[in-house]
């Protein structure tokens, strides 16, 4: 990856001028004859995003003006790329909009202009992309913006990263270094020890792979803090098993440990910070695939929890691994239990790839999340858990089916299908996401993506903090 980080000092940097499409006129008015024929010459109206370059008189590039119409956090995101390579620094914002906050905006131009930075260039035999840098505006928490980069990047990274190179095991050793990098606890139970060890689904849905199933478990924080679980989808590719995938479908499996890719950002983020929660992550990895001892629609598992399980479709996996890793986590009785899955195409239908449902077993906890979502522009919305579609994923020979017969409602009878694994008295939270951009847009370049992932933070370190 390459991306570009705060620098400290502005020596040498070209200024960057904001201004509010409603205080243009107002402004330029009392700006010099040659900037304002330069910014009629290039018909600049200091619409959204629209950008100008202003040279001195020597030609050279002397600053850059932006417009705006609104507070966009991909402001910054968007101007990365229409300016020359070198390093810049954010000047003047000039609104006469009082309902603006100028620190928010100043702080999300820059954190975007760092999201908009980032490539994914691990295969490229050559890459000669340069970034451009901007400079840490005062009274911005550094640290913190910072680890938001870092995480998001993380994030992309792991999700943008083919199989081959992503395995179950593969997955582990990156987990292994992450803990290490942070003193944290780190176990794994692979293979046929997940029998042993009691986490029955978790092996069936792994045991066709060639690359052995996990259970990764990282944990940080002192027993007397409040706990803090997050359960991550680690599907490193889904086939779809017996009931196979189309090859477009196939396509992009990669980013279906985007789950789990998203609660490691998420964790870099909370340890880099060194929040004061006891925090644990689980992360049940596998590849779903064919071969003479795949799982099969009318087998029967038996789960951790000791809830029995009709496999409706081997394509419906992904609940089937946080089923054990839900049950797993509230053995431990954390304060707030929060899993991540790439899980469904209804809520890909319902809501469009930018937007993950969620899924609570409280409504004050569902509208607290929305609402710091809402405050850090990272949008979640809720879908009710609605218990008469339990009658979609009956069984009349298990406890439950993993996907039932009817094509209504996937999104929820999958969130019901999971809260049958937590205990009543655990806060759960459960976020189904598509952790991928299938275009370039400002801040968000084409590839994985983390999703959900500022609204969380915010939320645990006001909830738990």
């Amino acid at each position: 990856m390459q991306h570009t980080l705060f620098l400290d000092t502005d020596i040498g940097a070209t200024p960057i001028d904001i201004v509010h499409e409603l205080s243009f006129k107002e402004w330029l008015d009392v700006q010099s004859d040659f900037l304002i024929q330069w910014l009629k010459s290039n018909h600049f109206h200091a619409r959204h995003g629209e950008t100008c370059l202003v040279p001195d008189k020597m030609g050279n590039l002397e600053k850059i003006i932006v417009g705006f119409s609104k507070s966009d956090f991909w402001l910054g995101g968007g101007i990365l790329r229409k300016v020359p390579t070198g390093s810049y620094y954010l000047d003047t914002i000039i609104t006469t909009n009082k309902n603006i906050d100028i620190k928010k905006l100043r702080e999300n131009f820059c954190i975007s202009w760092c999201l908009g930075s980032y490539s994914f260039t691990r295969y490229k035999s050559r890459s000669s992309e340069e970034v451009s840098k901007i400079f840490y505006p005062e009274g911005i928490d550094k640290k913190n913006a910072t680890k938001l980069v870092e995480s998001s990047f993380i994030t992309r990274d792991l999700i943008n990263t083919p199989t081959e190179d992503l395995s179950p095991s593969k997955l582990a050793d990156y987990c292994k270094g992450f803990a290490k990098k942070y003193n944290a606890e780190f176990r794994t139970i692979k293979g046929k020890e997940l029998i042993k060890d009691n986490f029955p689904a978790i092996h069936a849905v792994g045991r066709a792979s060639k690359n052995e199933p996990y259970l990764i478990e990282m944990c940080k924080g002192e027993s007397n803090k409040p706990k803090l679980t997050l359960v991550g989808k680690g599907v490193c590719f889904d086939s779809g098993g017996l009931d196979l995938k189309s090859s477009s479908g196939m396509r992009l499996m990669k980013k279906d440990m985007g789950g789990a890719a998203n609660v490691i950002g998420l964790a870099n983020w909370i340890l880099g910070l060194d929040l004061p929660i006891r925090i644990k992550v689980l992360i049940p990895a596998v590849e779903n695939m064919i071969s003479s001892n795949s799982f099969k629609p009318g087998d029967i598992i038996t789960t951790r929890k000791g809830i029995s399980v009709e496999i409706g479709n081997t394509d419906a996996e992904g609940r089937l691994i946080l089923a054990d890793a839900l049950a797993y986590a509230c053995e431990d009785k954390p304060d707030l239990l929060i899993d991540c899955a790439t899980l469904t195409g209804s809520a890909r239908s319902a809501l469009g790839p930018d937007i993950p449902a969620l899924f609570s077993n409280s409504d004050f906890l569902a509208q607290e999340l929305t609402a710091h979502g809402k405050e850090v522009n990272d949008p979640i919305w809720c879908l009710p858990l609605w218990k008469d579609y339990l009658r979609l994923i009956q069984s009349k020979i298990a406890d439950i089916n993993n996907s039932g017969t009817s094509s209504f409602a996937g999104a929820i009878t999958a969130a019901l299908f999971l809260e049958s694994f937590v205990d009543k008295n655990i806060n759960w939270i459960h976020l189904d996401m598509y952790c991928w951009n299938n275009e370039d847009r400002p801040g968000r370049p084409l590839g994985g993506e983390s999703q959900g992932q500022r609204a969380l933070f915010d939320f645990i370190s006001n909830k738990l903090c």
